[in-house]
Parts: structure tokens; sequence; C-alpha cells
């Protein structure tokens, strides 16, 4: 059987290697593009959010290359994700594909149908102490890709040579994806950080610090925020995000509860108090906590018709006023053009570093 899954930042190489060793044969899902965008706008209902309408064309897109099964996580909760692989299943059945989505929702809501579902990928004759291991195993190559992508954002503001660290990155993404054994994911993860961190950097710069908050694939797919960590890193802004996979994961499959972001929440209790589905409350809480960090300003990423995120936006200017940071919130649909989205970058800056400049007085003036 030849199976896919969601394109979702550098994540396909853990997915890849883990499908693989299961002995299946991989379908690496193309980076989404612009024809990714047109089939996924083409086949899906008009006010579908964008994650929704790239998944679609990445299925579409990886059917043509073979593909015969997709796995994907589903969701729980008031946020229409969770409605995803149900609509894309529909929308393929209509369109004569013989193609299914195969939806792992999170344990907790459903632990018989997450066994079930797993009894489905293990291939026959493996036994689960060796299907566990194998998930394990690539689990932590997922870390691993997940550290040397967060180590990249914290050289970029202070690189020399614009765009080493990039290519240092990709050098060390290189070396993971040829790592086999435990030992050779460890010994891969550390020597690209090595790699990444002899990059020559001048550490003398002061640069402005942006958070990023928002719903979780806008935020993770480059392809689709317009590489704006890369773009801001660039542009000499350190920068953070709220949201990587392997976190996500031990939050919200993991472990029970969503143990790890009592913080989070309680952060955005004096502002959102109820639970509104997706990341709303958390790019709420996330704010406050970035606030109280010291960063100079806040990015919020959404797509467009998003109603958590839209709800969440509709707070933001109370929790910027009361805890002192500027926030961006740019939402993303087929119409947003990376042009546009650099010029209101490049203007957020502007504001940022005038603000800065004008904290720095009022000090000396005291």
């Amino acid at each position: 059987m030849k199976l896919t899954f969601p394109h979702m930042g550098y994540s396909y190489v853990a997915f890849k290697a883990l499908i693989n060793e299961l002995g299946y044969e991989v379908v690496v899902p193309p980076e989404p593009s612009k024809r990714t965008m047109d089939l996924g706008v083409r086949y899906s209902p008009e006010f579908a959010c964008i994650p929704f309408k790239v998944l679609m064309g990445t299925y579409l897109e990886t059917i043509e290359m073979g593909a015969e099964m997709a796995i994907s996580s589903g969701g729980v909760g008031p946020c229409r994700a969770g409605f995803y692989g149900v609509m894309h299943q529909k929308i393929l059945n209509e369109l004569g594909y013989d193609f299914e989505v195969l939806i792992f929702d999170p344990p907790q809501s459903n632990y018989l149908d997450f066994i079930k579902k797993l009894r489905r990928v293990k291939p026959r004759g493996m036994s689960w102490r060796v299907f566990i291991e194998l998930i394990k195993k690539n689990y932590r190559k997922l870390e691993a890709i997940d550290q040397i992508e967060y180590l990249m954002y914290r050289i970029m503001p202070y690189e020399i040579n614009k765009g080493d660290t990039y290519r240092a990155f990709n050098n060390a993404l290189s070396m993971l994806d040829e790592a086999r054994t435990k030992e050779e994911i460890e010994d891969a993860l550390w020597e690209g950080r090595k790699i990444i961190a002899r990059i020559p950097q001048d550490r003398s710069r002061n640069p402005l610090k942006i958070g990023i908050v928002g719903e979780i694939y806008v935020v993770l797919e480059p392809a689709v925020n317009f590489y704006i960590q890369r773009t801001l890193g660039e542009m000499g802004v350190y920068t953070d995000r709220s949201i990587w996979l392997t976190s996500y994961t031990q939050k919200n499959v993991i472990v029970e509860g969503k143990i790890g972001e009592h913080d989070i929440h309680q952060m955005a209790h004096p502002y959102l108090n109820e639970l509104i589905g997706g990341h709303g409350i958390n790019s709420i809480g996330e704010t406050v906590i970035y606030a109280k960090q010291g960063y100079d300003g806040m990015i919020q990423l959404a797509p467009f018709s998003c109603l958590p995120e839209i709800m969440a936006k509709g707070i933001m200017p109370r929790v910027s006023r009361e805890v002192g940071i500027p926030v961006l919130t740019i939402f993303i649909d087929e119409q947003t053009a990376a042009a546009g989205v650099i010029t209101r970058l490049e203007a957020f800056l502007d504001l940022l570093k005038r603000r800065r400049e004008e904290k720095a007085q009022e000090t000396c003036n005291a």
C-alpha cells in the first residue's frame, strides 16, 4: 500500500522514515505550491479555511503520485478541523477516487477508536513492541528536527552572511534524514547543532524580538505563511513561535488533559475564560507571556474565516493595550500575496523600532 500524509513544515522527514520502516511505500507530499492551492480551492467549499484547502490540494497531488491512503490527525472541540477528514473523504469519493483518509483523533476522545486505527496501520506479523519502538524512534527524529529548526531561528538574526544559517540548517536536516538508528539520530542532531552554531555571528547586535502565535497549520507550514520566520530572521529579527509539532503532541495527545497549558490558560483568563476551539485561547495567553518576557511585538497568524482566531483578534487590542505589546494580525487565504505580507512586516518593524527608541529616550530622560 502507498501511504501519504499532510505536509507540515519539515516533519515530512520523520513521517517518511516511519512509513518506510513499517514496510509501506511512502508518497512524500510536495511542499504546498500555487498548484496545490489551485486544486484545493477548486474542490473545496468557498468559505473553508486555508488549511482545509491546502490539504485538499495535497491529497489530490499525492493521488496523482499513486497514493492510496493518507494518514492525518483530527481534532475535538468547537474548531471545524475535527470535520476535515470526513469532508475531505466525501469530496474525494464524489470525485471518483479510491482513496482513504485515515484520521487519528486524540486518544483521550476515544481510546478504542485510536487503537483500532493503530491496528490498521501496524503491519501483520509485526509485534506491538517493535511497532511502538519504531514510532518512538521516529518521534525522537521529529524532536531533533524541531530542535535544529529552533536553533536556526535563534542564530539567524546574528548571522554575518545572510543565508548561512538556513544553508547550515538544510545540511543538518539532510543528516537527520539519513539517520536510521537511535544512535545515528543522536549523532546527527549533535553534528547538526554544531554546524548551525558555528555560523559566523555578530553578537553585538540587539535585534527586535517578536513572538508568533496563531492557528497551528499556518504557524507550522512555512509555504503557507510565506516563510515568515525565515524572512524575519534574515531581516535581523529574533523570533519565537508558540507552537512546535512535538510540544503540541505532548500537550494534546500523549499527556491527557492538556497538562502544560495551564499557565497559558491562566494568563488568558482575564481576557478569555472559555475554550473557543482551535488555538484561540492560546493566542491570547501566549501574547501575555511574551509581553512579560520582554518581547517587542507579536504576530498572530490565522486562516481567513478561522472563528477561534477571529475571536482572539477581537480581544487582542485590549490585551495589547494592557500588557503593552503591539500585535500584528495576518489573516491568510488564497488571495494573500507575499508582497503584501512583506510590506506589512516592514511597516510593523518600523513601528517597533521607533517604539524601542522612544522607550530608550524616556529612560534617559527619567
